[in-house]
């Protein structure tokens, strides 16, 4: 069972337009809403590939209980912790002509230090039952800095896998505890290791660092390229099929959900490399957030290759 925790969800509503003219009128062509937030596109896609997920944050207002109604199927069970404040909503505006969009980021309601003594009560009581913990996105006001580092090292003490997919000082200061799963950027490599990174080789030596420093598994993203693994068999570049991608919005979360499955099945890394590079490639060719076509998944997944470049 996969255990994701998303602090700061949002209704995610979607509007596809067929071309986008600014300081005038325009009508939506279709709207889709869908249970924002990098931890619930997580527990999505973790529920198509079959694991059972515990998906856990805050929710307010009646924006929360509508995204609770959102996330709830089959697979998925809501255990999130109820606060005063309404759940904020994120806007993607999507021009049909160009194949471009702008999105409107709400940025949440704060919380108070009850709500988070609160939802540390909830982590704690349904931690033990997870197999691995997949901490996502962005944290509201009125969460301490430090929270993603005291779920590390509460799932450190529990035995259980932590995987983490942040940015910035959250991402810094989370990796100083060594979790199980990164998948920083470029961007962010750099701020890791304090040294720029340009071209392949200098990321395969960075990610070679942080694997040392002793983070298990460091994951860099390279969009249809695929992406790098630094691991404890070496440095692998995992390469999906070419695609003519749809949506590409989601599908790093993808990949974090095929790395969370395979930790949840304690199956070798590779194979959740693998897994990871296909769901993400399969997500890619949908519309929605979040979402794929497990056809698309099943046709993609034996077209993966991944080789050692670097022992």
């Amino acid at each position: 069972m996969i255990l994701t925790v998303t602090l700061n969800s949002s209704i995610d509503k979607l509007y596809l337009m067929e071309s986008i003219q600014p300081e005038t009128v325009m009508r939506v062509k279709e709207v889709h809403n869908t249970a924002g937030g990098k931890g619930l596109n997580v527990s999505r896609v973790a529920a198509g590939l079959g694991e059972p997920v515990i998906a856990m944050g805050f929710t307010g207002g009646f924006n929360g209980r509508y995204l609770e109604s959102l996330i709830a199927r089959p697979g998925i069970r809501c255990a999130f912790t109820h606060v005063r404040g309404e759940t904020r909503s994120c806007i993607n505006c999507w021009d049909l002509s160009s194949g471009r969009s702008t999105e409107y980021l709400e940025p949440g309601e704060p919380v108070t230090p009850e709500d988070v003594r609160r939802f540390t009560d909830d982590f704690l009581r349904e931690m033990p039952r997870a197999d691995c913990v997949a901490i996502s996105g962005s944290m509201p006001k009125g969460v301490p800095d430090d929270f993603y580092c005291q779920l590390i090292r509460r799932c450190r003490a529990a035995g259980v896998p932590v995987l983490v997919d942040t940015s910035g000082s959250r991402l810094v200061s989370a990796a100083a505890e060594k979790p199980d799963f990164i998948k920083p950027n470029e961007d962010e490599i750099a701020q890791l290791t304090g040294r720029p990174v340009s071209g392949r080789e200098e990321a395969v030596r960075a990610l070679k660092k942080l694997y040392e420093e002793g983070i298990s598994n460091v994951v860099l993203s390279m969009g249809a390229e695929g992406a790098l693994l630094a691991c404890g068999e070496g440095v692998f570049h995992g390469r999906p099929p070419k695609i003519t991608p749809r949506n590409t919005v989601g599908c790093g979360d993808s990949m974090v959900a095929g790395f969370a499955a395979a930790f949840s099945r304690h199956l070798p890394i590779l194979e959740g490399f693998r897994t990871a590079l296909a769901v993400s490639a399969a997500s890619a060719l949908s519309l929605l957030t979040g979402d794929f076509d497990p056809a698309d998944y099943q046709r993609l997944y034996p077209e993966v290759t991944i080789d050692r470049i670097h022992a």
